[in-house]
């Protein structure tokens, strides 16, 4: 299914600036490796799981994890010059392609620079920007220098379509491949029916989140105990926010469980009955997992001022948008009250039929989002690798 080039050796560039992306560009890589054995090189910016797989990275990637616009706007001389230096590097490595993975403020720059220079390098992005959700004009303007999309939902094929943006081809979200870890063996079942069941409490990924989310949730917990529901709260999270996380903690009047670590967080899941979470991809991962939810987020004021004016959709939840409709609440900034928080939860942990018709939207999951026998990153693959050949012949 490759064709030739006339040389012996594929040299693919890849950029993945978060962890999420280097997960990605692993698989990636190992099937890459697989269909083209010895006579591929890779080279870019990576992560540890990257670097596993034969990356060299031209810089750590914790260099760029920076969240908020203020901190955006101090480290702006620096981000510039990592666009500049790595769009040098892929226009020297002269690539058979490039594959950019997600973190589009980034990649996307570092996508057009090289296209400028030489358009003959065929480029491939992993993972869509919400052209969907906001700024929609980003499709047709990507046309001028992505080759081909790969998507993680089954609707941005749609979207792309509508939106006159570059080719784009649903390849199946990793989650897909992970739900022998998600969902409960019938021991674990029973534990989500306990008469103190699990609720899950996740403010956050990132120490603004956690910041953001971290106090209102625990105000959230205290107004459902003082309504009377039994619950035990457990909070998982990674072992870098442990001490923001316990901090904020302290004033809790239920104290939480803490929990560190993937393999925790999943075992967490698999025993939850119900979860309060902050918006984002853990929504779709508690869906999969069977775990109804309220849902929150709250952002610096001047960050929501300018989302709401430029966010086109009635519900930013990745499982809504899957399931297609609203059956998962959420609450954002001004609507993210400890009672509002706390009413919702006492419908998803009690037998409601707000709990049913989550539980049962989350059944048309598998179906919405199923890749037939293909794993997304072999999918993936061989979308690259046909990239190469078109630009090639």
């Amino acid at each position: 299914m490759f064709p030739p080039n006339g040389t012996t050796e594929r040299k693919i560039f890849l950029i993945a600036t978060e962890e999420s992306g280097d997960q990605l560009g692993a698989e990636l890589m190992k099937v890459l490796r697989q269909r083209l054995g010895d006579s591929v090189r890779f080279e870019g910016v990576g992560g540890r799981a990257m670097v596993h797989e034969g990356l060299a990275s031209r810089f750590p990637i914790e260099e760029l994890s920076i969240i908020g616009l203020a901190s955006v706007v101090k480290q702006l001389p620096k981000i510039l010059r990592l666009i500049r230096e790595t769009a040098d590097a892929v226009i020297d490595a002269k690539p058979d392609v490039l594959v950019i993975i997600d973190s589009p403020d980034f990649t996307h720059r570092v996508a057009r620079n090289v296209r400028r220079r030489n358009p003959q390098i065929p480029i491939v992005d992993y993972v869509s920007p919400s052209v969907w959700a906001w700024r929609p004009g980003r499709a047709r303007a990507m046309l001028r220098y992505i080759d081909h999309v790969l998507a993680l939902l089954p609707f941005e094929p749609e979207a792309y379509q509508r939106l006159h943006g570059p080719p784009c081809s649903y390849v199946g979200h990793p989650l897909t491949e992970q739900l022998g870890t998600l969902r409960p063996n019938e021991d674990e079942r029973k534990l989500r029916e306990g008469a103190r069941p699990v609720l899950l409490v996740l403010p956050g990924s990132r120490r603004s989140e956690v910041r953001h989310h971290i106090t209102v949730f625990g105000d959230a917990l205290g107004r459902l105990q003082r309504d009377g529901a039994a619950f035990e709260p457990v909070l998982p999270t990674m072992p870098h926010l442990e001490v923001a996380v316990r901090e904020g903690v302290k004033a809790w009047p239920v104290q939480p469980r803490i929990v560190l670590g993937e393999a925790e967080k999943r075992a967490a899941f698999r025993i939850a009955r119900a979860a309060l979470a902050k918006s984002g991809t853990v929504t779709l991962e508690l869906a999969l997992a069977g775990v109804p939810m309220v849902t929150a987020y709250r952002m610096a004021p001047i960050e929501a001022f300018i989302l709401r004016r430029a966010v086109k959709l009635q519900s930013v939840i990745l499982a809504n948008l899957v399931i297609g409709g609203e059956v998962i609440p959420e609450f954002l900034q001004e609507g993210c009250t400890p009672d509002n928080l706390a009413q919702a939860l006492g419908k998803v942990l009690a037998d409601t039929p707000e709990r049913r018709r989550q539980l049962e939207a989350f059944a048309t999951l598998d179906a919405k989002m199923s890749t037939g026998s293909q794993p997304p990153s072999v999918r993936a693959a061989d979308i690259v690798l046909s990239t190469i050949g078109r630009r090639s012949g």
